[in-house]
């Protein structure tokens, strides 16, 4: 029987799926949908992950080691369910955050990981090795810089300006035309009658195009955002974390530099010691060297 190591990075929208044998050969490396992924209940996600895996085992193969990364997995009970629930399916994997993945893969074990795409969240470690979190709860109530919540601000602060009697100075001429609607009325309804990331998120270039384009609330909206990021870090290092640098990851931050830069500026305003670096390649191969390092602890 054939030996091999697995390997996962579970987000909101995609499942990245990486086997490789003991030998370090890549075997597969491809990208699933995450659709009706949840960390909770542990028996159901259990199975869902035993589903998405079993098509992929190469035949006669046995998985010697299993890591991933998922949305979710917030609290230590919950990654402790979810492996005891794997077990029953003859698994046992080595189970972190998916923002954890990003300072793994970047090969700062002890990093702290910031994730600025569709949702926003913060990762760290503290001097024993406990994984902690920060943020992610959400766009309706959190989730400060990324896509959704972004334009869940645009939307408020062009609407404030609006009562205000000001000028549209752009922003809310981009979110109107964007989002397909004729006025700041219908503007309301599209983004109120389905506050989801799906419907929010999706609009989020139209804020940086504003920006570009010399909108002076949309500039403002961006780097609030990057300041609510740059807090993820404070409260990461106030708890105890301990990594001296700071990776970035997630469609936004690394795609729009002006939230970037404002992050970084902002984060060494407060912390001048630590170094921020932008993720180069996929979050996944955080889980491969989780994997890799369970593989050799066995041998």
């Amino acid at each position: 029987m054939t030996d091999c190591l697995l390997a996962l990075d579970i987000g909101g929208t995609k499942t990245h799926l990486v086997i490789e044998d003991t030998q370090g050969n890549r075997l597969l490396d491809t990208v699933l949908h995450s659709r009706e992924w949840d960390a909770e209940p542990a028996d159901e996600a259990a199975e869902w992950i035993a589903e998405r895996i079993a098509p992929y085992v190469p035949t006669g193969a046995r998985i010697a080691a299993m890591a991933f990364g998922a949305q979710g997995i917030n609290r230590a009970e919950t990654a402790h369910d979810l492996q005891r629930a794997l077990a029953s399916h003859g698994l046992r994997a080595n189970i972190v955050n998916d923002a954890a993945l990003i300072a793994l893969a970047a090969g700062f074990p002890d990093g702290i990981g910031i994730i600025a795409g569709t949702g926003a969240i913060g990762v760290g470690v503290d001097a024993n090795g406990a994984h902690m979190a920060t943020g992610g709860w959400g766009c309706v109530i959190g989730d400060e810089g990324g896509a959704a919540a972004l334009v869940r601000e645009a939307t408020r602060a062009a609407l404030r300006a609006l009562d205000e009697g000001k000028p549209d100075d752009g922003l809310l001429g981009a979110l109107i035309r964007d989002f397909g609607v004729a006025d700041a009325e219908r503007l309301t309804r599209k983004v109120n009658d389905e506050p989801t990331a799906e419907n929010w998120a999706p609009h989020c270039p139209a804020i940086f195009s504003a920006a570009a384009s010399g909108s002076a609330l949309a500039a403002r909206v961006i780097d609030e955002g990057a300041q609510a990021l740059a807090v993820l870090v404070d409260q990461l290092v106030a708890r105890g974390a301990v990594g001296k640098n700071v990776v970035v990851a997630g469609s936004v931050i690394v795609n729009q530099a002006p939230l970037f830069d404002a992050f970084r500026r902002h984060v060494l305003e407060q912390h001048a010691d630590l170094r921020i670096h932008k993720l180069a390649i996929p979050p996944v191969e955080g889980a491969v060297f989780l994997a890799r390092r369970a593989l050799e602890a066995v041998r």
